[in-house]
């Protein structure tokens, strides 16, 4: 790999074991906290014992990364890539800024989740659960298989990429990055593309088609109220329901009780007739 061509064998060893100790950083968040500072702390034990020579170095090293810290799975490897670079410059450079390490750290959690989010939650798991739906709905076991291939080849490479690639950069990438703006396009430009892709997904397979007649007055005509939407909107019923649930989980209320408020309703309408 290119990426561990410059890497001594210590280093490349060192940083397989960040690696695999990165998959559990995830371990110590809780749905109340967010809190991911004693993953994170243990994802970066080899790095800190490899380059701090002291026990208080390594204390200092390890009080630094107790602080919250929250970012998208996978691509949050690329920070600890990153971080683990800026200690090896703090343990080899006396006049290096420590306190840089965890400002770094900070204001990449923002972009990457961003990114992140967008790509994970909003594209690859999307369509790999698309994908995956079409081909269970015709009865084949494969659908689960291919959604779990979709989704955990591109996330595993990543995940081994984004960890190699911070720590090749270095620091002054992200300089370099934020000083040309990019960072704040290439954040922009995923999340629109996350939105396209939710967007394109809502009008797929979110359905709504109401079987409602109005006798006409004066007349034996009847009329189709679907026929009326769609002149007006069409979809305008699924992206209202849509929208509608996106407004309540904005407001905290659980996603449990949204699922079953929209099933309850949608039982409730085909009682009546109405849908």
């Amino acid at each position: 790999m290119k990426l561990q061509e410059n890497l001594s064998k210590e280093e490349r060893k060192m940083m397989r074991s960040v690696f695999w100790r990165s998959w559990t950083m995830n371990a110590s968040r809780t749905g109340a906290t967010q809190y991911h500072a004693v993953g994170v702390i243990y994802t970066l034990l080899p790095v800190i014992n490899r380059f701090y020579k002291t026990e208080e170095e390594r204390k200092d090293a390890l009080v630094r990364h107790t602080t919250w810290f929250n970012a998208t799975m996978h691509l949050n490897n690329f920070i600890m890539g990153l971080v683990s670079s800026m200690e090896k410059q703090n343990s080899e450079d006396e006049n290096f800024d420590a306190n840089s390490i965890t400002a770094v750290k900070a204001s990449l959690m923002g972009p990457i989740s961003g990114i992140g989010d967008s790509f994970f939650w909003g594209i690859l798991r999307v369509v790999a659960a698309g994908i995956g739906i079409s081909l269970a709905s015709t009865g084949t076991p494969l659908g689960a298989i291919v959604f779990l291939l979709l989704y955990n080849i591109p996330a595993f490479l990543i995940h081994y990429f984004a960890l190699y690639g911070g720590y090749s950069v270095g620091t002054s990438f992200i300089q370099k990055l934020y000083e040309s703006g990019g960072m704040q396009i290439l954040t922009k430009a995923s999340s629109m593309l996350g939105l396209m892709m939710m967007g394109s997904m809502t009008a797929s397979n979110v359905n709504f088609e109401t079987i409602l007649e109005v006798n006409v007055a004066g007349s034996e005509e009847t009329m189709q109220i679907q026929e009326y939407l769609d002149q007006l909107f069409v979809g305008i019923v699924p992206l209202a329901v849509t929208l509608g649930a996106f407004w309540l989980l904005r407001k905290k209320v659980n996603v449990n009780w949204v699922m079953l408020g929209i099933m309850c309703l949608g039982i409730l309408l085909g009682l009546l007739g109405i849908a």
